[in-house]
């Protein structure tokens, strides 16, 4: 297992395979708060759900209401169990708080050495990140 240090933002520790994104991520309607599913055209996680995973991808984009539509996810049990950005800022980052979903940002390592579905752990509270699998580039 691989610690990366990076910041808490959201307390508390989410666990499930990693889904990864190169693209920022706007929740208001660019995520459907009743399925957990991507429905942004165009974006590379369209039609994937997000629902029980680690979500990484580089910050959040749109409307201040996206931060409703993450405590809606969890209110309907489609949330992430957790969160990675680059560099959190304040529509994921409240929303995260809000829903109780553990969050961190500044990840040392950045995400592209990280691969799609490895399990992982995120301490919102530390900014740990403990990755189950050997970093890309290792």
């Amino acid at each position: 297992m691989v610690v990366i240090k990076g910041r808490g933002i959201s307390r508390g520790t989410g666990s499930g395979k990693l889904l990864i994104s190169t693209e920022p991520i706007s929740f208001l309607s660019g995520v459907d708060p009743d399925t957990g599913e991507v429905i942004e055209e165009g974006h590379p996680l369209f039609g994937k759900c997000i629902a029980g995973r680690v979500l990484a991808f580089p910050h959040g984009k749109g409307s201040t209401v996206g931060s409703y539509v993450i405590y809606s996810l969890k209110k309907n049990e489609k949330a992430p169990a957790a969160i990675i950005n680059i560099e959190a800022e304040p529509i994921v980052a409240v929303g995260a708080i809000i829903a109780g979903i553990p969050m961190a940002d500044h990840p040392e390592t950045g995400l592209s050495c990280l691969r799609d579905g490895v399990e992982t752990i995120v301490n919102g509270t530390t900014g740990e990140i403990m990755y189950e699998g050997e970093l890309e580039g290792d």
